[in-house]
């Protein structure tokens, strides 16, 4: 099974081979997006073992999202020992966020 997540805005949509899933998943993204992923797996009557290959937006968009959605599927390829592509189909070994533009770091205010 090929899965797509996209993580970078407000809705985590999931692909599972054709099976399009959309979830608004706000401020929980961190906390339920392994839930999200499992629960669609087992409607597919599938497992984390079926998966064979991770495509992921890696930018630009939310950092939040983009930073919860890389973790999760650098963490899966590995564990799973499968392939990880970004969304332009470049076949990676971690996903590198892309923000879209430089990190807006501001001085200490003490």
């Amino acid at each position: 099974m090929k899965m797509y997540l996209d993580t970078s805005t407000p809705t985590t949509i999931l692909k599972l081979d054709d099976q399009t899933y959309e979830w608004e998943s706000g401020r929980n993204l961190a906390e339920q997006l392994h839930a999200f992923i499992r629960d669609k797996l087992a409607e597919n009557g599938k497992t984390w073992n079926d998966i064979e290959e991770i495509t992921f937006m890696s930018g630009p968009g939310s950092f939040t999202g983009l930073r919860i959605g890389a973790a999760v599927v650098n963490a899966l390829a590995s564990e799973l020992n499968i392939p990880l592509y970004n969304h332009h189909g470049e076949k990676v070994q971690i996903i590198l966020p892309d923000y879209g533009r430089a990190a807006n770091i501001t001085a200490p205010k003490k």
